[in-house]
């Protein structure tokens, strides 16, 4: 049974939601497949999708752990997917614990540094989970640049016909929108903070910018490659997803 993102994204009605996402999907796993055989976490897993599709294609990780916030997220996911072989669900929480540290050769983090308040504790955890010469793979959505209006005018189309969250941004005024397309590797606006119902903080996509994140990861990690999504060859600016891969040092000898 797909879950609610799934049905949310990959099962949109909107044909360019369900294209751009599958695209984002199979990128991740084709990035993913360097784990094969490995140990592998998905730090906001979502309704795990992504780890099923990952578990059950050629070049799989011996162990994946789907991850999330709340208890009713992992009892989701547990539920649906906790015969799949090698696959597992925990709260974020019981990262922090000490088997964890250091014990993952791989760690992904799909569409979620962009709607985190504390961006800079998720990073050192992130990083902590990482086996030496681990890599960290990260997508998050571009919001700069020529993109930024293009997406902000998809996602009003989109809320108009009701699919989705959309438009799923705090508006923008004249100012923000310029500033935004025109950003460099700086926060370029304030960014509203929002509380969920269970009390979580969180940022929705406005003012996000992918080049501030690299440049946060290039303090903890060598970031090695970025690249974008749904089509790979166009520059990251123009793009909808961004990729970071960064990788965490060999053990010194």
């Amino acid at each position: 049974m797909p879950g609610h993102y799934a049905k949310k994204q990959l099962l949109s009605p909107s044909k360019l939601i369900a294209w751009s996402h599958s695209r984002r999907f199979a990128t991740g796993l084709s990035l993913a497949r360097r784990f094969a055989g490995q140990r592998v976490v998905d730090y906001g897993c979502g309704d795990g999708t992504f780890l099923e599709l990952l578990l059950r294609g050629p070049g799989a990780p011996r162990a994946a752990v789907g991850v999330e916030i709340t208890d009713e997220l992992v009892r989701d996911c547990t539920t649906r997917l906790g015969h799949v072989a090698g696959l597992s669900f925990a709260r974020v929480e019981e990262l922090d614990r000490a088997e964890h540290a250091a014990a993952y050769d791989g760690v992904v983090c799909m569409e979620v540094l962009e709607h985190v308040v504390d961006v800079e504790e998720v990073l050192d955890r992130l990083v902590r989970l990482l086996a030496p010469g681990g890599t960290l793979i990260v997508s998050v959505p571009v919001e700069t640049g020529l993109a930024l209006p293009v997406k902000q005018t998809a996602r009003r189309i989109a809320g108009w016909r009701g699919i989705g969250d959309y438009p799923g941004t705090t508006p923008y005024t004249l100012r923000e929108l310029a500033a935004g397309v025109f950003a460099g590797g700086r926060q370029h606006v304030s960014r509203p903070v929002h509380l969920s119902p269970d009390g979580t903080r969180f940022h929705d996509h406005k003012g996000f910018n992918w080049r501030a994140l690299r440049q946060r990861l290039r303090r903890r990690l060598r970031v090695e490659r970025t690249l974008a999504s749904p089509l790979a060859w166009l520059p990251p600016g123009l793009a909808s997803q961004v990729w970071l891969l960064a990788r965490r040092a060999e053990r010194d000898a």
